[in-house]
């Protein structure tokens, strides 16, 4: 098996891939259009975010028999048309839904107790107690949109609280002794803290909508770990203005571009993101949930196990 690594990883993906015989090339820099004129030479490939795989692509991969994403989405590749080619899709939520489950309590805590806010103040002389009183995470219900490996890990995080967590999901029976499963219009009934855990596909892209919001009965605080186009940023700034939602927690945000290592595609900046970084319950991270020392081992083993199994 001849692989070609686009992005840089751990390096144990690497190594491991060479114990079982592989050849490794690497190739970071190249254009896309240099990497499509080499690609019919390789059985693998190794990517993160770094540029889309399309029909194109694909059509020049014609001996590709694995696609390795080192990450848990894989919308930047034309998974039906991979199938039809044969090709294995390999991707690695298991990776990194510990870390993406901590990041997301991390920032409701944050939001609760003003941690941002204080810290802030606190640097500039100002001691306002008052002004930063918290609230507590016991006995508010939970929402979470999606119970995959990322909702159920941060359900999971949930258990040292008092709690009611639920979830709602396309799949039926996904519930367990951490989440109850219910219908989406129960978990906008009952719900005042909202995370979200879904990939990006045609029914989650700009799924939180001013309609959406709207059908929350209690105003309620947002966390966004998954894909930042499932948000209208603007809808969304809307709602917190009118108090409908009391805060964000976004590691993601509808402006980033498909390859998720930049913010904007113009130099231009939003309105809405404007309104953001200056609000002071809205907390802010690059698309990091799931980006720790742990994780980049976790995904890259992930990855190896998974072509181990399936190729030898």
């Amino acid at each position: 098996m001849k692989v070609l690594h686009l992005d840089t990883n751990h390096p144990l993906l690497i190594n491991q891939f060479a114990d079982l015989g592989f050849t490794n090339h690497e190739d970071y820099t190249s254009s896309k259009d240099e990497i499509e004129a080499k690609i019919h030479e390789y059985d693998g490939i190794v990517i993160r975010s770094r540029f889309t795989i399309d029909q194109q692509f694909l059509d020049k991969a014609t001996n590709l028999k694995f696609i390795g994403r080192v990450g848990a989405g894989l919308e930047n590749i034309d998974c039906d048309y991979a199938q039809q080619k044969n090709i294995e899709l390999v991707s690695a939520p298991e990776g990194n839904r510990n870390a993406v489950g901590e990041h997301a309590l991390g920032m409701l805590l944050s939001l609760f107790n003003k941690l941002n806010k204080a810290d802030k103040e606190v640097r500039q002389g100002k001691w306002l107690r008052e002004d930063n009183r918290g609230i507590e995470l016991d006995g508010k219900t939970v929402g979470l949109i999606g119970y995959g490996n990322m909702g159920k890990a941060f359900a999971k995080k949930l258990r040292g609280f008092d709690v009611e967590v639920l979830c709602y999901d396309i799949k039926p029976n996904v519930g367990d002794q951490n989440c109850k499963q219910v219908s989406l219009e129960e978990l906008q009934e009952k719900a005042v803290i909202l995370s979200l855990h879904t990939p990006q596909t045609e029914l989650t892209m700009n799924m939180v909508n001013e309609s959406f919001i709207n059908d929350f009965k209690k105003p309620f605080w947002l966390i966004n770990t998954a894909r930042g186009k499932s948000v209208v940023t603007k809808d969304l700034v809307a709602a917190i203005e009118a108090g409908k939602v009391l805060g964000a927690g976004l590691d993601v945000l509808e402006y980033e571009k498909k390859s998720f290592e930049n913010l904007f595609t113009d130099s231009e900046m939003p309105e809405a993101f404007q309104y953001l970084i200056n609000s002071e319950n809205v907390l802010l991270s690059p698309h990091v949930a799931g980006w720790t020392i742990e994780s980049k081992e976790k995904l890259a083993q992930t990855i190896v196990d998974k072509v181990k199994k399936k190729f030898c």
